[in-house]
């Protein structure tokens, strides 16, 4: 959630990120007059109670009828006191509403427009000339079957459309994958942690998902619980309504879970093979730090990012996503997009985004302020950043194939297969 204070002081500043969204303007102006009218309110009542406290005193020193006459003043004056402090609250209830829907103030920097407006910030390794080579690439999922390695039929036939088997090779892949991704989250100072799938409402709207409204949640109605896209979810709310202390920098987890999406809307778009599918795993880094430390720490995560893509070999590019195609929490957004030799194409492989101090507002994460001359609490900023996913499995069975099928195994991964050099056609 954003900082009313901020707003009330900046409203240009929040009224050009909306724009910049293409979202809303004009709930910035319906913010400032709240905010306008819950602090007269405030102001009144405050007064109004004042003027209690001093009846008080008066009827303490008064006797007889002028005492009884007082009495039947202070008893208005009280139903008025009440009535005041609940225009107040009601006042600042509708605030809280409207101040939920307004996204992050994006950053400095971030591209206008919509999906297709982000900006190339570079561009690393050069995808395989499968033509020079002298053969036509197969797409990831004939060649997962040819590995038997994806099942599409009996994803479907046991759960729906969208819905898939890993198996042998396939299944080794992933794990190796994940626990190549683990294993440099640790290495680079993070606690892993296996998170929970399902989560209160409390949690999934905290991080900054509108449950009413978001076609990409599954929700168990009998239960009020939420099943999460991205362990993000989990590891946001794992401090929630906790004071944190940072004195020694950034707390830093790596999640590991399954992660459900309905991919509502998608009909149409990449429904072969596993590149958008309902259930997949996910390996997530998730950072509690100030907010002046987060920008910088916003760049360590994208390096992290790039390291695992550097492992696997393949050639990407990173963007810097542009506002209209942020998600709510999101100040900034820099995705690592990996060459598909079939599509053609650049696709998400990884995202890592900066919520400054949105989700912590939203979930009452504060850190203790220790500076010189500083007092009291503040919120905290927060970051995520997708290390590995089921999805890169698609980029390397194509970028590493061979004529026959078969597939090279990139040598930071062998280890965790066994030494296993190549996946070879059953």
């Amino acid at each position: 959630m954003i900082d009313v204070n901020e707003l009330r002081a900046n409203p240009e500043q929040f009224r050009a990120s909306q724009r910049a969204r293409g979202a809303d303007e004009s709930i910035v102006e319906s913010i400032v007059a709240l905010d306008a009218r819950r602090r007269e309110a405030v102001t009144g009542s405050e007064g109004l109670r004042a003027s209690q406290n001093a009846f008080g005193k008066r009827v303490a020193q008064a006797k007889g009828e002028q005492k009884q006459a007082l009495l039947a003043e202070v008893k208005e004056l009280a139903q008025s006191v009440k009535q005041a402090a609940g225009a107040a609250e009601d006042i600042k209830v509708e605030q809280e509403a409207l101040l939920r829907r307004v996204p992050n103030l994006i950053q400095t920097g971030v591209p206008a427009g919509g999906e297709d407006d982000f900006e190339v910030l570079k561009t690393v390794g050069v995808p395989r000339d499968f033509a020079a080579e002298g053969f036509e690439p197969r797409d990831h999922l004939e060649l997962g079957e040819m590995l038997g390695a994806i099942d599409m039929e009996r994803g479907a036939k046991i759960s729906g459309s969208r819905f898939y088997f890993l198996k042998g090779v396939g299944a080794r892949l992933e794990l190796a994958l994940l626990q190549m991704a683990m294993d440099q989250a640790v290495q680079a100072g993070f606690t892993p942690m296996i998170t929970p799938t399902l989560v209160r409402p409390e949690t999934m709207q905290g991080t900054g998902f509108d449950i009413a409204h978001d076609a990409e949640i599954y929700r168990l109605e009998e239960d009020d619980l939420y099943l999460v896209g991205t362990s993000e979810v989990a590891l946001a709310g794992y401090h929630s309504d906790e004071i944190l202390d940072l004195g020694n920098g950034p707390l830093r987890y790596a999640g590991w879970s399954t992660c459900y999406r309905r991919e509502a809307g998608s009909h149409g778009k990449d429904t072969r093979g596993i590149i958008r599918v309902h259930q997949f795993n996910k390996v997530e880094m998730f950072t509690y730090t100030s907010l002046e430390d987060s920008y910088a720490e916003h760049e360590r995560l994208l390096a992290w990012e790039e390291e695992m893509l550097a492992k696997v070999e393949l050639p990407y590019r990173v963007i810097d996503t542009a506002a209209g195609d942020l998600g709510m929490s999101a100040a900034r957004k820099f995705d690592c997009e990996a060459w598909v030799p079939t599509q053609g194409a650049y696709r998400e492989l990884t995202s890592t985004s900066n919520c400054t101090t949105f989700q912590a507002r939203r979930l009452n994460i504060r850190e203790r302020q220790t500076g010189e001359g500083q007092k009291g609490t503040r919120a905290v900023a927060t970051l995520n950043g997708t290390l590995a996913t089921t999805r890169w499995i698609v980029a390397i069975l194509e970028h590493h194939q061979n004529p026959d099928g078969s597939v090279n195994v990139p040598a930071a991964l062998r280890p965790y297969l066994g030494g296993l050099e190549i996946l070879p056609v059953l």
